[in-house]
């Protein structure tokens, strides 16, 4: 190996960075819409209220 030889360069390996901000963009909408998203699928829009019938108390004064 020769001394003035230059170290071999891992620039070349790394995968762009744009695909790694595309990635964690993905994985933070996932995140924050999916349980937005099971939460409106699976709560019940048409809850029938029975109306509680009220009761006069008679003989307490």
């Amino acid at each position: 190996m020769e001394s003035d030889s230059q170290p071999p360069s891992y620039s070349d390996d790394k995968p762009p960075q744009w695909i790694a901000n595309i990635l964690g963009t993905a994985i933070a909408v996932l995140t924050l819409a999916l349980p937005l998203l099971a939460i409106a699928r699976y709560s019940y829009s048409n809850i029938n209220v029975i109306p509680q019938a009220s009761y006069e108390f008679s003989g307490y004064e």
